[in-house]
């Protein structure tokens, strides 16, 4: 059995939220960042999603996805997709959406998204939790 292509990464986005249209399956992202503020830690960020979006697939494939403390090297989350998926039209593109809730941050600094296909590293999204003083936490309301 020949090993399935490596596929080519068109997209890898955080958002507050990924509304999927029933019928067409569009996806509206909302909120789109990179930077988490927070007036204290820990931070409990309450909901986010991670979308994916990649083409020139064809084949079966399994998704694992790890959430790094990067000033730590540590791993503090993971997750996978149960079962293979199988991309038949390299033609086409194909997306994935991860829904996280009560993520916890216990500091500031650099955190990251590692998706793994087939075992090996295929995408990266690097952020930033920062915190915030009291004043600008007033402002925007936390």
């Amino acid at each position: 059995m020949t090993e399935a292509p490596t596929p080519r990464l068109k997209a890898i986005l955080i958002c507050d939220q990924i509304i999927t249209e029933v019928g067409t399956n569009k996806k509206s992202l909302i909120g789109v960042f990179e930077i988490i503020n927070t007036p204290n830690f820990p931070c409990i960020h309450p909901f986010l999603a991670l979308y994916v979006k990649f083409t020139e697939a064809k084949g079966e494939y399994t998704f694992k996805l790890e959430l790094l403390d990067l000033n730590k090297n540590l791993i503090i989350g993971r997750g996978e997709i149960p079962k293979p998926i199988r991309i038949e039209d390299p033609m086409k593109t194909t997306e994935l959406v991860f829904n996280f809730r009560g993520l916890t941050f216990n500091h500031e600094g650099e955190y990251e998204f590692r998706l793994f296909i087939n075992g090996k590293i295929f995408a990266q999204k690097t952020f930033l939790v920062r915190k915030i003083g009291r004043i600008e936490a007033l402002e925007r309301g936390y």
